[in-house]
């Protein structure tokens, strides 16, 4: 009986593992896509040095859980103790940091609020400079999902224009409609946008658009998220138990 046990632990351990396997997989692949993705990420993360960290952090933690997977799978078909006390302490320090990583959004959630961005769009953005990051960022989100502000052009009003544009008035450049949403995209009509015609420019504020495009994929990152830690936690207790039950 005891050996069955044992086999039984081994096959669900080496199971929990193929998915942590599969998880760091499909993190690393993420984390590929937003860095290289030629649609328009790539210049929003290059431009802000926090979603350029973010997205390394990515990779290395995709690297990681791909890596521990494939060493948590070999410990427990091989029965080695020394491979599965290394992938106990190795998972419980990345539950404790993704547990603490959860917490810590929780608490900030309230940051990420449609009051939140106003505020900082009108305090910090500088309309065409782009040797601003913070401009530079906001101007690539904007061409990109074809929004306009975090409410809408009305955002801008507070904002002084450049002293060298003889054209715009409130709208900025970045709002303006394009035939290609990206940078190098022709405007429809910059002229017509800029004096303030509103059938050229993009109307519709970025919080909105934003959260309707990316609302589905932040569920299910939140139940991937809860779906991880409790593999992970599996995965620590069929180790535990398979390496004390090793002779």
């Amino acid at each position: 009986m005891e050996g069955d046990c044992l086999s039984c632990m081994k096959y669900l351990m080496f199971l929990f593992n193929f998915f942590i396997f599969l998880g760091g997989a499909c993190l690393l692949g993420v984390g590929i896509w937003v860095i290289v993705d030629p649609t328009g990420f790539r210049e929003i993360v290059a431009a802000n040095p926090l979603l350029f960290t973010g997205a390394y952090i990515m990779l290395a933690m995709g690297a990681m859980l791909f890596l521990l997977g494939f060493l948590g799978c070999c410990g427990a078909i091989r029965e080695n103790k020394c491979l599965l006390l290394f992938f106990f302490m190795f998972i419980l320090l990345i539950f404790l940091a993704e547990l603490s990583a959860a917490i810590l959004a929780f608490i900030f959630r309230e940051n990420l609020t449609r009051e939140f961005f106003t505020k900082e769009l009108k305090k910090h953005y500088l309309r065409n400079n782009d040797t601003d990051v913070f401009s530079s960022t906001w101007n690539s989100v904007m061409i990109t999902f074809a929004c306009c502000g975090v409410n809408g052009p009305e955002d801008f009003e507070a904002i002084p224009h450049l002293p060298y544009s003889s054209l715009e008035k409130v709208t900025p450049e970045a709002c303006c409609q394009r035939e290609l949403q990206s940078r190098e995209g022709m405007f429809v009509n910059k002229e017509a946008c800029l004096t303030g015609i509103e059938r050229f420019q993009n109307r519709q504020g970025c919080y909105t658009v934003i959260l309707n495009s990316f609302e589905t994929y932040v569920y299910l990152a939140g139940a991937l998220a809860i779906g991880v830690l409790a593999i992970e936690l599996f995965a620590m207790i069929f180790a535990m138990c398979l390496f004390r039950g090793i002779q």
